[in-house]
């Protein structure tokens, strides 16, 4: 810390922060500071696929957020893991690779008003950091430095339920990445030899590790951004007070400051530095640096709807892992092969489909699992069960991420407003009947599936829906609350190339510059934004 000057700040060392480093660090005349508000990434739970039932929740390697009571979810609130760590989310997360449906980004392009953002302009700066299993093709890339592989088990269980989608009219896909992601089939995760394959691994260790002109600070929660009047009048930002735990130190940037804090933590930074919504910041006593309205609004994620249902005749985790001998049986094959229970993501089967048949385009997914628990981190059942959760890939609801004070160490108040509008209600309604019409099958006759939760005693759309709400949970993809936007868009945050509208020197770079949520999980779009950023900002550094 004897030298606090650098080109570049880079705010979170998750997803995006990761991979902005390695990419600016590769000119050595750029000094950077990569700043992580939590620790390394060295727990062994994070590196190991199952873990995140250890991570989630765990104040090593989580935020531990809550959302507000909401009114959608008949007054329950949720919990809402955010990474704290090296690698942020993706140390944490489910580790499905799923870049979304072509329409999202042509649909960003338009909102946005720039083709950099259509589908054909993302779609290498997807494959730029890829290293897919199959090798590169017209839709993927090899050899960079995102690990994409196939997973590493199967379950009776699901392959049923992949033959009963089949026979409910969803056709088989081996590939939900080529721009339309209709169909059945296992997922593709960010794995490596049956190892989660986070973004420090794959982005800091070792490149930038090895480079003199790399520096990082890990325990550093940064407590405001700082910022300077230029002489036409206009803001700069020109660096961050941070906290080391044991004192607040201040970090300057000589090109830019780069807001990589997530959906839930760059709103809340830049809030607390007196730029938002103007009502919010006087409430809490902030000077206005710069109003911003959109600040923390737009908050958009997936509800999942979590359908339960008994099984027989058929080995779930349920079984297998509620005995001492099943619990030695996945320990040994993990160890001896690297697969089996522990080497899987939360959700191993995957479906995209649509909620009505009348609509142009899938508009909800599937995770299925081959277990039951009440929540993530909660036992599993004792009897024998496995989960269908489909979510609305396209929500109408907006929530809102606020500060509850000018303190830095309290957390924001996040108030996603799950199934607000009607449209929500219908599709939560009529996902559920696709998920009963999928079960009803006869490839998954002989297992005799026994709706456990919601419960076939429930018809109605306002009593489906009614129900939802007590059963539904997040799938962990909040994105929108620092959103782009075209010139005319009172709500936009920022510009097309994430620079904060109204002050320069400072980008946002992650979930929260989308301004519509992917149709599918969110991490790897994530990456492909900080791509597209990075090459933005070392073609200013040359001008």
């Amino acid at each position: 810390m004897s030298d606090t000057h650098f080109d570049y700040i880079i705010i979170g060392a998750g997803t995006a922060g990761c991979l902005l480093a390695n990419r600016l660090t590769a000119d050595r005349g750029k000094r950077v500071l990569l700043l992580e508000a939590g620790r390394k990434d060295d727990y062994h739970w994070i590196h190991i696929p199952v873990g995140y039932l250890y991570c989630i929740g765990n104040e090593r390697t989580d935020w531990l957020y809550n959302t507000e009571p909401d009114a959608g979810l008949n007054g329950r609130q949720l919990r809402y893991p955010r990474g704290k760590t090296l690698g942020g989310c993706s140390s944490i997360n489910g580790m499905i690779y799923m870049r979304g449906q072509a329409r999202d980004y042509d649909s960003w392009a338009q909102a946005v008003g720039d083709a950099n953002w259509t589908w054909a302009q993302c779609l290498p700066d997807f494959k730029k950091h890829e290293d897919y299993y199959k090798g590169a093709d017209a839709l993927h890339g090899e050899g960079g430095e995102w690990r994409v592989e196939r997973q590493r088990l199967r379950w009776d269980i699901l392959d049923a339920f992949a033959q009963a989608a089949q026979q409910a009219g969803v056709p088989h896909s081996e590939d939900f990445n080529r721009g339309d992601n209709e169909g059945v089939g296992y997922f593709q995760v960010n794995q490596k030899n049956g190892w989660r394959w986070n973004t420090a691994k794959a982005f800091l260790r070792p490149t930038c590790y090895g480079r003199p002109n790399f520096e990082m600070w890990t325990s550093a929660h940064v407590s405001r951004l700082l910022f300077e009047v230029q002489a036409d009048g206009t803001k700069r930002c020109t660096g961050a007070q941070v906290w080391t735990g044991d004192e607040m130190a201040t970090v300057t940037a000589e090109h830019e400051v780069l807001l990589c804090a997530g959906s839930i933590g760059s709103p809340q930074i830049l809030q607390l530095s007196g730029i938002g919504p103007a009502p919010l910041l006087g409430r809490h006593g902030i000077d206005v640096v710069h109003e911003l309205p959109g600040v923390g609004e737009n908050l958009q994620d997936h509800l999942q709807i979590r359908a339960v249902f008994k099984v027989k005749d058929v080995t779930t985790l349920n079984t297998l892992a509620n005995s001492w001998w099943g619990k030695a049986k996945i320990g040994l094959e993990y160890a001896f092969k690297r697969s089996g229970p522990m080497s899987m993501a939360p959700s191993q089967l995957g479906a995209f489909t649509r909620s009505s048949p009348e609509l142009a385009h899938p508009n909800i997914e599937y995770h299925v699992q081959p277990l039951s628990l009440d929540a993530f981190g909660e036992p599993l059942h004792a009897f024998n069960a496995f989960t269908a959760s489909v979510c609305n890939l396209n929500p109408t609801s907006r929530g809102s991420v606020r500060i509850r004070s000018p303190r830095f160490q309290d957390a924001p108040a996040i108030a996603p407003n799950y199934l607000s509008t009607p449209e929500d209600r219908k599709v939560a309604a009529d996902s559920l009947r696709v998920t009963r019409r999928i079960v009803a099958q006869p490839a998954l006759a002989k297992y005799e599936p026994q709706e456990w939760k919601p419960g076939t005693q429930y018809q109605g759309d306002e009593e489906l829906a009614t129900l939802a709400g007590d059963i539904a949970t997040t799938i962990f993809h909040p994105v929108g609350t620092t959103k782009m936007g075209a010139d005319g868009d009172a709500m936009a945050v920022l510009d097309s190339q994430l620079r904060v509208r109204g002050v320069a020197g400072l980008r946002v770079v992650d979930a929260g510059a989308m301004p519509t949520i992917t149709s599918g999980n969110t991490n790897s779009p994530t990456l492909m934004m900080a791509e597209k950023a990075a090459g933005w900002i070392l073609r200013d550094a040359a001008r």
